[in-house]
């Protein structure tokens, strides 16, 4: 994929192919244009050349929500009104998912970045290490089949590789 502003070429050709459960860690100095290649393989941002397919499936043209993908961001996006729980669980309520079903995914979920203890306190009551795991916890709820992390602090990230897995 390329993309461009204008007479700027912010991404020059980038081709990436990542096997099933495998992570892709993309380094470069700021300005490089990491961010905007996650923008474009989550839907935020259109290519200007260039396909992004998932699996077998050309997602090119897909809107966002349709693309089966999480994405943590440099900001988390908490809701602040929002206790842990309910911020977890904020996409499973927006798929009108049942509320039983939805309760032992946020606990699933929770214990899986070791928030468990912590799912009745509020953003303003965490850490900063916290809200990113909160973060990634409602990532993961959604068990989509691609996580994208902009910036993700290695230091408050749990040991997420055997157990972050989509599915």
């Amino acid at each position: 994929m390329q993309k461009s502003f204008g007479a700027v070429r912010v991404l020059e050709e980038l081709n990436l192919a990542v096997d099933p459960g495998k992570f892709l860690v993309l380094l470069g100095a700021s300005d490089s244009g990491k961010t905007t290649a996650l923008r474009i393989l989550s839907g935020l941002e259109t290519a200007t050349a260039g396909r992004v397919l998932i699996g077998d499936r050309d997602v090119t043209d897909i809107l966002p929500k349709y693309r089966d993908i999480s994405m943590l961001f440099q900001s988390y996006a908490l809701y602040p009104h929002k206790t842990v729980a309910e911020n977890i669980g904020f996409p499973l309520k927006v798929r009108k998912v049942p509320k039983v079903e939805q309760v032992a995914a946020i606990r699933a979920a929770a214990a899986r970045v070791q928030l468990d203890q912590l799912l009745e306190r509020y953003p303003r009551q965490l850490s900063g290490g916290q809200h990113q795991r909160v973060a990634l916890a409602r990532a993961i709820i959604r068990r989509p089949s691609v996580f994208l992390m902009d910036e993700p602090r290695r230091t408050s990230m749990p040991s997420c590789a055997a157990t972050c897995e989509p599915n």
